[in-house]
């Protein structure tokens, strides 16, 4: 699955011309692979339906068919109930190689009762660290809800059910490489992180509790499909149209307050405000956040 790299020019070209597909409502085995967990993934309801298990002997997860190179991707997901501390259900975008690219949605679980963190991170050509992590405003185990990433040319956007909680702009013009050459899966997994997740490693899986299960349905993608000899063609299998105009998305001024008003009750971790771990100074794209 090595990445490839796409030219600007071929990207400008290949949006110019790509075709705009509709295809049927998504389906799990058309959409997806089981990569690993012998057994512990499993692909439901006529493909509807997605779990992912983790138990003491193994995790488990899954990725996309399709490599994608700018889109707006949707999934609701069920979080793994009760006592959850220690395990982590990771659900992002990347492209593969020591300078990859990667979004990400990470849950890391906590103790029944406590909330879950969610955990965010942008890497481009292999540079990560910039992470923001969020307590959610409701309890995201009881119930499917829908996590979202634009990712277009101007900018990333982190969406909950359709609440901006991140924003990352195409920084370039001051030197800060943006993720916009290398092709992306999507990928999610649910593994055992007790030896840093919940509270820095202190609180273990209390494995009594296992299996523990994540579930997934209603992915939607209106996306640049990136074949393996490069070509592009932006499709969707959404009911909600096949409009390319993800491509220039950006916040409107009621979206930008729904931002603003998560940032400030929900964010619990900002690394642009976080000046001991930069003693050097901030990186150059926190100034303009």
């Amino acid at each position: 699955m090595a990445s490839s790299s796409v030219t600007p020019l071929l990207l400008l070209v290949s949006i110019l011309i790509c075709s705009i597909v509709a295809t049927s409502a998504a389906n799990f085995y058309q959409d997806f692979d089981i990569t690993w967990g012998d057994g512990r993934a499993k692909i439901l309801n006529n493909g509807d339906l997605l779990t992912l298990s983790l138990d003491k002997t193994s995790g488990s997860g899954f990725q996309s068919k399709s490599q994608y190179l700018f889109g707006k991707i949707d999934m609701q997901l069920k979080l793994v109930a009760g006592n959850s501390a220690g395990t982590v259900t990771a659900y992002y975008l990347s492209s593969q190689g020591p300078t990859h690219d990667e979004i990400d949605f990470e849950f890391l679980g906590n103790l029944s009762g406590d909330p879950y963190i969610l955990h965010t991170n942008v890497f481009s050509q292999g540079k990560g660290n910039r992470e923001q992590q969020f307590y959610l405003w409701f309890d995201p185990t009881a119930d499917f809800h829908t996590y979202s990433i634009l990712w277009n040319p101007q900018r990333i956007i982190f969406s909950v059910d359709g609440t901006p909680i991140r924003q990352f702009k195409n920084t370039e013009s001051i030197g800060v490489p943006y993720p916009k050459n290398q092709p992306m899966r999507i990928y999610s997994s649910l593994w055992n992180a007790d030896d840093w997740a919940t509270r820095g490693g202190l609180v273990k899986t209390d494995w009594t509790k296992a299996p523990f299960t994540a579930s997934y349905r209603n992915f939607n993608a209106n996306a640049c499909v990136i074949s393996s000899s490069g070509a592009s063609s932006c499709t969707s299998n959404s009911s909600n149209g096949n409009s390319t105009a993800w491509l220039e998305e950006q916040l409107d001024s009621t979206s930008q307050e729904r931002l603003k008003w998560v940032q400030k009750n929900y964010m619990i971790y900002n690394y642009c405000s976080d000046s001991k771990r930069f003693p050097q100074g901030l990186p150059p794209e926190c100034a303009t956040s």
